[in-house]
């Protein structure tokens, strides 16, 4: 337990450092009010169609390895790397890109958790989640599969939870791969439809002008389908 309590105040304390790090050096560049203009993210769109057309290879490599770093050790979630993605690379690329850049920083959470932390989250949601042991047990792949594709639980401890049963990391890493296209994929076309937006108006667009173009909603609305489908599914998943 005290082993425990070390590792969870290590862990913490470096998450806060790198943070700090990152936000001190990113503002020592940018002001907050720069970033939150509309002329900011204008102007940037043409450096990175620029980057884009000189090297592309180079710039997805980079944002590859930033969404790893996201997900581990920053512990961030898919939604903001798949809009920035799909902004600065583009709707196919940029998928292809997140997925994998997500899916190799679950896999080192994973890891981590399964090295440092399984004890931890045994005690604090083996009970809750003890029934998906058997359904696990029966067919680990297609069941991670299914897992990873209804969500329902926080980025992170999605990551986590399945040291509880031991699952294999290269199960882990493909039915996570898998899993995540789908909502990954509708987030990235709303990234790269926001693009396109920028890219046809000079001035700042009304939130209604902006919902209702094709490259917005249509993705929107196939979101929200897709999120019904899985509460749906979620139901029958994480029953008793």
């Amino acid at each position: 337990m005290e082993n425990t309590k070390k590792i969870k105040l290590f862990i913490g304390l470096s998450y806060l450092l790198i943070i700090c790090l990152f936000l001190y050096f990113f503002f020592s560049k940018f002001s907050f009010s720069e970033i939150s203009s509309y002329d900011f993210l204008r102007d940037n769109r043409f450096y990175f169609i620029e980057l884009k057309k000189s090297n592309l290879f180079l710039i997805s490599v980079i944002f590859l390895l930033l969404t790893i770093l996201w997900v581990f050790p920053f512990l961030g979630f898919g939604s903001p790397a798949a809009l920035i993605g799909g902004f600065v690379l583009g709707k196919w690329i940029g998928t292809f890109v997140v997925v994998l850049g997500l899916s190799i920083g679950a896999t080192f959470l994973y890891i981590f958790g399964n090295y440092f932390l399984k004890e931890l989250i045994r005690e604090k949601f083996l009970n809750k989640f003890q029934n998906l042991e058997i359904k696990f047990k029966k067919s680990e792949f297609i069941y991670l599969l299914i897992y990873r594709f209804i969500g329902g639980i926080p980025w992170q401890l999605s990551c986590l939870l399945p040291t509880l049963f031991n699952v294999r990391i290269i199960n882990f890493f493909f039915a996570t791969l898998i899993g995540i296209i789908p909502q990954i994929f509708l987030a990235v076309s709303i990234g790269s439809g926001l693009e396109k937006v920028i890219d046809q108006n000079t001035e700042v667009p009304s939130i209604i002008d902006i919902i209702f173009l094709p490259d917005i909603y249509l993705p929107i609305a196939a979101f929200f389908i897709l999120i019904i489908v899985t509460i749906f599914l979620r139901k029958f998943f994480y029953r008793n």
